[in-house]
């Protein structure tokens, strides 16, 4: 029988386990889900003993689920295992490998005094220089400064710093070690020499010691220990290879990877995710710069962070009827919203939806921008809204690729997922607001499939052949000519929404401003424009 290669994806909610044959193909998969905690507002924090626990639930059943499926010795066939994981998290291990404290997670906000911190104190230009990115609370970096500040004997205690998929692969084996596409995620990281940069090290106060040795994905860097084998029920000894983040790992595994390469993803946030051959960082960090997970390729991504989630709010907010006739006429959602949509001409009439509901990281980086509607008259009806929204958001994201562009990336098309993709009307806005076909992607396992073929590519099981080329289902989008200058106007209006936007801390001085006096007015920050 032919060989299986195992991917397991450590996600937020759940760890997902994939088990491929050696063409990529899918045999069988099962998830186990894990605890969330938030002790507080704004803090995330998970007990990585969790994810081991979901780890062998969901290996055993995809293993049993595989058996059912015709594959009764699946267990002994795997020929390696490769790992796929939520970015930018902190487990803080001691000597014996134990976590010191839970792990603060990537959608974690407790670390926005120590960003600022950093920023002042290193400078904000010479972060960036070092690390191809911008201080965020959601990377690992200012975790670690929390720690030191407000938790300084689980500080003292701490032997390693590891990103969670990391965890999971030592206590599998017994390596230390992470992947360089991971660690371009933890902002002490070289991501143009793709190795920890010993400058961030130090003025973080860590030492080389705390960061485990760093791989490419595909290298094998530990093997499967006779107990943990002996729980999952597979073979002891079994190759493990080090894996990558969940959005490289995801690239791999729907073929983004060949430099020019765009993925185009519409979920709650909307991301774009684009491969090149070399090093590359935007001038204000507004686009992550990281290592891909292949050797000599890198790539940059945008994140609007309110993507599906602006439509999902004005559904709840403004159009709360949807759902009820949805459900009455046996419809999806999007299907009656795009029918209403289109009624209403490109632009819709003036109105403009800025999309910037949960502050912004691309395409203007704005952590306290508040979102809007402009240009309301007394014929705005719910159908502009709605065109409104889809527009706001359709612009953004080309104006994130934009920045792509600028970079010196040039895509000829974009390959998409998400579910805010399944409306047409919103696929043909994006087109038409790139300027490139949209391609659909064939539904695939996403980051555990991508973590499967690198543990493939690590043992000789495949070749890069096997994991270049998109697998597309469906027919394009194409842009509609006639539709550029259009959008050409609509991206003007919402870049300069976005970058003159009230914000909540911005203040006016009622008096002042009678009199003309405002000092906000002249910067555009204190009005709508």
């Amino acid at each position: 029988m032919s060989d299986l290669l195992l991917g397991l994806d450590l996600g937020t909610s759940s760890v997902k386990a994939l088990l491929t044959d050696a063409a990529g193909a899918t045999v069988a998969s099962a998830s186990a889900g894990h605890p969330l905690s938030t002790p507080r507002p704004g803090w995330s924090e998970q007990d990585p003993s969790d994810w081991l626990r979901s780890a062998v639930h969901a290996v055993r059943e995809a293993l049993a689920r595989a058996a059912a499926a015709g594959h009764p010795d699946a267990g002994a066939r795997v020929a390696a295992i490769g790992f796929s994981g939520q970015m930018h998290g902190s487990v803080l291990v001691d000597g014996s490998d134990e976590p010191v404290r839970p792990c603060i997670l990537w959608n974690d906000s407790r670390s926005a005094a120590e960003c600022a911190e950093l920023d002042a104190r290193i400078g904000a230009p010479e972060i960036l220089a070092r690390t191809g990115n911008r201080m965020l609370p959601g990377f690992t970096a200012p975790k670690v400064r929390w720690v030191q500040r407000h938790e300084p004997d689980a500080w003292r205690r701490t032997d390693c710093v590891l990103l969670p998929k990391d965890w999971l692969r030592l206590k599998l084996g017994e390596v230390r070690a992470t992947d360089a596409a991971d660690a371009s995620g933890t902002l002490y990281f070289d991501v143009a020499n793709r190795r920890w940069s010993e400058a961030m090290l130090r003025d973080l106060g860590m030492r080389t010691a705390q960061v485990p040795a760093c791989h490419e994905s595909q290298d094998v860097v530990d093997r499967l220990s006779p107990a943990m084998a002996a729980a999952m029920g597979l073979a002891a000894g079994t190759p493990m290879v080090a894996g990558a983040g969940d959005q490289a790992a995801a690239a791999i595994g729907a073929g983004i990877t060949a430099p020019g390469r765009l993925a185009a993803t519409l979920g709650t946030s909307g991301v774009l995710f684009a491969a090149s051959d070399r090093f590359r960082a935007s001038p204000d960090g507004a686009l992550h710069a990281f290592c891909h997970a292949l050797p000599g390729r890198w790539h940059l991504m945008s994140v609007m962070l309110s993507a599906g989630g602006s439509l999902r709010w004005f559904i709840d907010t403004l159009a709360r009827d949807l759902d009820a006739r949805a459900a009455a006429e046996g419809r999806a959602i999007h299907e009656i919203l795009d029918e209403e949509a289109a009624r209403i001409a490109r632009g819709s009439d003036g109105v403009t939806f800025v999309p910037t509901l949960a502050g912004e990281r691309c395409p203007v980086p704005n952590p306290t921008a508040c979102g809007s509607f402009h240009g309301l008259t007394l014929a705005t009806t719910q159908a502009h809204l709605a065109r409104a929204v889809l527009e706001g958001v359709a612009a953004s994201m080309a104006l994130c690729l934009g920045q792509v562009r600028a970079a010196g990336i040039q895509p000829s098309e974009a390959i998409t997922a998400g579910g805010g993709f399944a409306s047409k009307l919103w696929a043909q806005m994006h087109a038409d607001a790139f300027g490139i076909p949209l391609r659909p992607a064939a539904a695939n396992e996403g980051s555990a499939r991508g973590a499967a073929l690198l543990a493939g590519l690590g043992v000789g099981v495949l070749g890069l052949e096997t994991i270049e080329n998109p697998v597309i289902s469906g027919l394009p989008f194409n842009p509609d000519p006639e539709a550029h200058k259009p959008w050409e106007a609509i991206l003007e209006k919402q870049l300069f929404l976005q970058r003159n936007g009230i914000s909540p801390n911005v203040k006016i001085q009622p008096a002042e401003f009678l009199r003309g006096t405002d000092p906000g007015a002249t910067s555009g920050r204190s009005r709508r424009k």
